[in-house]
C-alpha cells in the first residue's frame, strides 16, 4: 500500500501536466489557428515527450473540448461565488448579470471565429447555458416573490430575455458600455408602475 502523500503527489504532477497541456493549446491556437495545431507542436511547446501526450489526450479535440469544459467550469463556479456574496435577490441577480455581461465582453475578443464554431458544437455548452439559466430563473423567482421585480411574466421568460440581451456585451468596448447595458436590462425586469 502507498502513503497517500505520493498518490497525492502523483495526482498534483498530472493535473499540473493536463493544465500545461490545456493551456500551451489554447496559446497555439491563439497564435497559429486552429488548423495549425498538432498533437507533436503540443508536445514540444509543453516540454514533454509525443507519448506522454497521447496518454493524456487521444488527439487535438479532445484537448479544445477539455480546455473549454475547463473555462466554462471557471466561468459558473465564478458566476456562484459572485451570487452568494451579494445580499438579496434583487442584488444577487445584478451581481449575476453583470458579471456574466463581462464574461461575454471578455470572452468574445479570445475566440477566433473557427475555434468558437467548433468549440460551441459540444454538448458541454448546452448544459452550461442550461445551468446559467436555471441560476438567473432561480434569482427571478425569488426577487419576484418578494416583490422586487415583476411577477406578470414567467421567470423562465425573463431569463432568457436577460441572456439574449446580454449577448450585447460582447460587441460593446467599454465596461461602462456593458454596465449600462446591465441597467437597462434590469429596468425591463421591474414591475411596471
Amino acid at each position: 500500500m502507498m502513503p497517500k502523500p505520493w498518490n497525492e503527489t502523483i495526482e498534483a504532477h498530472r493535473r499540473e501536466v493536463n493544465d500545461a497541456i490545456l493551456d500551451t493549446t489554447a496559446v497555439l491556437v491563439a497564435e497559429h489557428g486552429l488548423r495549425s495545431v498538432t498533437m507533436s507542436r503540443i508536445a514540444e511547446k509543453t516540454g514533454i515527450g509525443r507519448a506522454t501526450l497521447y496518454k493524456y489526450f487521444p488527439g487535438v479535440e479532445a484537448i479544445l473540448f477539455a480546455w473549454h469544459e475547463r473555462q466554462i467550469r471557471g466561468h459558473l463556479e465564478y458566476l456562484a461565488e459572485v451570487r452568494d456574496q451579494a445580499g438579496d435577490a434583487g442584488e444577487r441577480l445584478e451581481a449575476v448579470l453583470e458579471a456574466y455581461a463581462f464574461i461575454s465582453q471578455e470572452s468574445h475578443g479570445h475566440h477566433d471565429t473557427e475555434l468558437a464554431a467548433f468549440l460551441h458544437r459540444d454538448e458541454q455548452v448546452a448544459r452550461a447555458q442550461q445551468q446559467l439559466r436555471d441560476m438567473i430563473q432561480d434569482l427571478l423567482t425569488e426577487a419576484a416573490e418578494t416583490g422586487d421585480l415583476r411577477d406578470d411574466v414567467a421567470p423562465d421568460e425573463l431569463a432568457s430575455y436577460c441572456l439574449h440581451a446580454l449577448t450585447a456585451a460582447r460587441s460593446l468596448p467599454t465596461k461602462a458600455a456593458v454596465r449600462r447595458l446591465v441597467a437597462v436590462t434590469l429596468a425591463g425586469l421591474h414591475p411596471r408602475a
